[in-house]
């Protein structure tokens, strides 16, 4: 397989909890006496095609039922975590892979997919989102959802207002936008930081434009004193000069992404950047399709002058993946293999994925990609960044094991909030490694 940073995580923009069908009494169903597999998934714009498949899959298979739950992505986190400890997991557990899918795996919670599915995963999946799915070598996940790299969107009208001819392609020219926006009045950068996780996309593209992926890989290999590498005190001490020059304005603390909110910003005139997954896309098109094709733009992370790490270099989210509960009974692991089986990137699911504004991990199929794209060439352009990326590195908060990963993201909350200086960051994170 094609050699990356293993990778995964950030989430959408979702709703609050809402369930849509029917599940077991027992949470999850999975021990429930019922033969239907169960599931647990986002309720946002991103999975709508594994819902409709769902439905689908329902009407042409009523022996072999899916009941569903949905949820936002914060409650989705805290609730399975619970569920797979307790042994009440739903059939299907979805993950970003990384730490978790391995602890799964470890634990023993999840079953080992490779006879049945590794022929269907490898045949169709980008190499790169595949190996999310695997855990030393057996398959353990199948991705289900759009590629989910990083990056930064604009609105074209309200950089124009304040003079930035083009979206910034370095370090320099950014914080020069941030300051002739600043001075319309305008928020700079909206930044969903009551969500926290919304943090980690600067500090991960930070440290790996400027020392390159070596730096966090280190860190994720727990070698001593990894996030001494002088690339990470660099990172923190700009993460602060841009909350110290106003960058994001001063109610970032308060607003988060389940809401949209952030996105309603940009969307709004009143924003003229966000650092968001491609998964807000769709969130995009569903607010505004006439601001998405005409008022949006999108670029990738800024170069740091001198900086290590190349330009095309992504972090973020593979995608999403489901694995199979081992808790199950056979009935409903058959079920769920067998509808993963039928409905990994099915034509079907490819054509309802690119109508929402998710972009497929499929390979060769940038024909149908371009064919498809928007008036932006949104679609275009993950596609090619996903397939071309020489490092790809998983989310921090998924990359890491759960301690480590609750470690970065308050640390990195109060770096925003300097509340701590740059080397406390880098202390407080060294103690954390094993």
């Amino acid at each position: 397989m094609k050699s990356v940073v293993k990778a995964l995580a950030v989430t959408a923009s979702l709703a609050m909890l809402i369930p849509l069908g029917a599940c077991g009494s027992t949470p999850g169903g999975s021990s429930s006496s019922g033969s239907d597999a169960t599931l647990w998934v986002f309720n946002d714009n991103n999975t709508k095609p594994v819902r409709d498949a769902i439905e689908q899959w329902n009407k042409d298979n009523p022996d072999k039922k899916i009941s569903s739950e949905t949820f936002a992505n914060d409650a989705y986190k805290e609730k399975i975590r619970t569920a797979i400890g307790s042994g009440n997991a739903p059939t299907m557990i979805m993950s970003w892979g990384g730490a978790s899918l391995k602890d799964y795996a470890d634990q023993g919670s999840i079953v080992d997919l490779t006879g049945d599915l590794k022929d269907t995963v490898d045949k169709t999946v980008l190499d790169s989102v595949a190996e999310g799915g695997y855990v030393d070598g057996k398959l353990y996940g199948t991705s289900f959802n759009g590629v989910q790299p990083a990056l930064l969107f604009f609105n074209k009208k309200v950089l124009k207002e304040a003079g930035v001819s083009k979206e910034p392609q370095t370090w320099d020219e950014l914080l020069t936008a941030v300051n002739k926006v600043k001075a319309t009045g305008k928020t700079p950068i909206t930044l969903a930081g009551g969500s926290k996780w919304p943090y980690l996309m600067w500090a991960a593209y930070l440290v790996d434009r400027i020392g390159g992926p070596e730096v966090f890989q280190k860190i994720e290999n727990g070698d001593k004193d990894a996030w001494s590498d002088p690339a990470v005190l660099e990172a923190m001490t700009k993460i602060q000069d841009l909350v110290k020059a106003g960058a994001f304005d001063n109610t970032y603390q308060s607003l988060t992404a389940d809401d949209r909110k952030d996105v309603a910003l940009l969307v709004n005139d009143t924003s003229a950047m966000e650092m968001q997954g491609s998964w807000a896309y769709p969130d995009f098109v569903a607010l505004n399709k006439d601001f998405a094709d005409n008022n949006l733009s999108f670029a990738a992370f800024p170069t740091v002058a001198g900086g290590k790490g190349d330009a095309k270099d992504l972090t973020g989210n593979l995608s999403n993946y489901f694995s199979i509960s081992s808790k199950a009974s056979e009935t409903q692991q058959k079920n769920a293999i067998d509808f993963l089986k039928n409905n990994t990137y099915s034509d079907t699911m490819v054509s309802s994925m690119l109508e929402t504004g998710s972009v497929p991990p499929v390979k060769n199929a940038a024909d149908k990609v371009k064919k498809a794209d928007t008036k932006s060439g949104f679609y275009s352009y993950i596609y090619e960044a996903a397939s071309e990326a020489p490092s790809y590195q998983l989310s921090w908060d998924q990359a890491l094991p759960s301690d480590q990963a609750e470690a970065v993201l308050n640390n990195l909350e109060q770096v925003f909030l300097l509340q701590i200086t740059p080397q406390q960051f880098v202390d407080n994170m060294n103690k954390t490694l094993k």
